[in-house]
């Protein structure tokens, strides 16, 4: 990702707007962006979603296709994430060899997923240590409009929800062109998001614009999950050099529960539609 530059005017002028709990598009520091979820956006893919969560929009697609186990997993599946940060979704995005944030963005949905528990990979085995499917989530993001790891969390989850299995021939192979009706194994009471929080100052916001999320300072995204009725840290990861205080987490900590709760009651609705659809 190339570094792009905010001028020092309008940095100053967030700072005093953040100070009054206030946003370029009207939300306050904690507000949501709204979103939109559409499904079955690729007939490649055994399940996809584009989620538009304000400007910034995802396309997830999933891929199912059978081989051995890892080593030190014969009697699971695999899960992979891929993540293209391609020019055409930014201009803070560059061609070449994948740099840091293109990296970082598949290794934190997929430790989201992954340690939440959500994919029941025990149940994806065919046979224990020799043939398992393998669920793969690329990213593809084609606008970003911040909130990028954020969009692509809840893009994810709409695209695995989305997902069946193509039929197996007798040898075990997959057979792409033959579609069942089977789900992957999911526990639907799960639901992992992600919430990257951003800090300018003395001032925390979230789900913040790109030109927001330029005059940043630092950044912290916490995987959470529902189970059990407890809420879940699964990941935390710090980004930036400006550290973020003990207080600032506690209020942060105290605050992704309600957050969690507010986008999966919108995205119950989505994915119940879509099921019935």
């Amino acid at each position: 990702m190339s570094a792009m530059n905010v001028s020092n005017l309008t940095k100053e002028y967030l700072v005093k707007l953040f100070a009054e709990n206030k946003r370029f598009d009207g939300r306050k520091n904690f507000d949501l962006k709204d979103f939109q979820v559409e499904y079955g956006v690729s007939n490649k893919a055994e399940g996809s979603a584009r989620v538009k969560l304000g400007k910034t929009e995802v396309v997830v697609g999933i891929k199912l296709q059978t081989g051995e186990p890892y080593p030190d997993s014969p009697n699971a599946g695999n899960l992979m994430v891929s993540g293209d940060l391609l020019p055409l979704a930014s201009p803070r995005f560059e061609s070449g060899p994948p740099k840091f944030d293109a990296i970082e963005m598949p290794r934190l949905i997929d430790r989201m997923l992954r340690e939440s528990g959500f994919i029941d990979l025990k149940k994806l085995v065919i046979e224990e240590g020799k043939n398992v499917w393998t669920v793969i989530v690329d990213i593809y993001p084609i606008n970003d409009d911040g909130a990028l790891i954020d969009a692509a969390s809840i893009a994810s989850v709409a695209a695995l929800r989305n997902a069946k299995f193509p039929g197996l021939h007798e040898n075990g192979k997959v057979d792409f062109d033959k579609k069942t009706e089977e789900r992957l194994p999911l526990a639907e009471e799960v639901i992992p998001l992600s919430f990257t929080f951003f800090k300018l100052r003395d001032s925390i916001i979230l789900h913040p614009t790109r030109e927001e999320e330029e005059a940043c300072e630092a950044k912290v995204t916490f995987g959470v999950s529902y189970w059990k009725g407890q809420y879940m840290v699964n990941s935390c990861q710090k980004g930036m050099k400006v550290p973020f205080t003990r207080d600032e987490l506690e209020t942060i900590s105290k605050m992704l529960p309600e957050k969690h709760e507010e986008i999966v009651k919108t995205l119950r609705t989505k994915l119940d539609e879509n099921q019935k659809a």
